[in-house]
């Protein structure tokens, strides 16, 4: 299977009802701001560079984010966080993601997510991530990634899970560093959530320190 076949699959994903129901829900009732636009209202795939030796894992789309545009990260304020800290580190073409046609590209990196789904509250129940867990242990079977960068707890405790490892042998924290039994590395940051940004939990100048880690780790291999 290649990367466009597994982007369809995932597209085409309806085994989570509460999930479908919801992302349909949000993607027919819309946002006031957003009442002009066509929402994606489907599972979110992975994207970027298909050699990518650097995979970004988040934890679901946002409801009027990704669910909105299709594209991971696009749309929203997590997005606004992140996009420009990867064009300073030159992992992004432009700064700005607002939309699947927009331009943007990635080099050396793909991002992708723990749930492909919008889910209500932004809080996936353990088993709807188990169930779209093979979608991006898939993901990393076809890219073949060396750097795991999960953003929040949700996506670095997926990671430990695809691989059988034990949270307790594992610290997640901001910045934290391992190497994980299969070779890969395994960096830990704080969502680009606003709830984070907005009150000083992630500041631009912590988030650039991950991804000059990630350059750094990159020059090493």
């Amino acid at each position: 299977m290649d990367l466009k076949e597994l982007s369809e699959e995932i597209i085409d994903c309806r085994q989570c009802p509460r999930l479908v129901a919801w992302r349909e829900e949000v993607a027919e009732t819309k946002r006031k701001a957003y009442l002009d636009h066509d929402y994606w209202g489907k599972p979110v795939p992975g994207f970027g560079d298909p050699n990518a030796k650097v995979m970004v894992v988040g934890l679901a789309p946002g409801a009027h984010g990704s669910n909105r545009t299709g594209r991971q990260f696009t749309g929203d304020g997590s997005g606004d966080f992140l996009f420009p800290a990867l064009y300073r580190a030159g992992f992004a073409s432009q700064a700005d993601s607002v939309a699947r046609d927009d331009g943007l590209l990635l080099s050396e990196m793909w991002i992708t997510a723990s749930g492909r789904c919008a889910p209500p509250q932004n809080k996936p129940t353990a088993a709807e991530l188990n169930t779209c867990q093979p979608f991006l242990e898939r993901e990393i079977e076809i890219i073949t990634p060396k750097i795991f960068v999960a953003l929040g707890r949700i996506a670095f405790d997926r990671i430990l899970h695809i691989y059988n490892l034990r949270k307790k042998d594992y610290a997640f924290g901001h910045g934290t560093l391992h190497k994980l039994p299969s070779g890969h590395w395994l960096l830990s940051s704080y969502h680009p959530s606003r709830q984070n940004t907005q009150t000083g939990r992630l500041t631009a100048i912590m988030f650039d320190e991950i991804w000059q880690k990630v350059r750094q780790l990159i020059r090493e291999d």
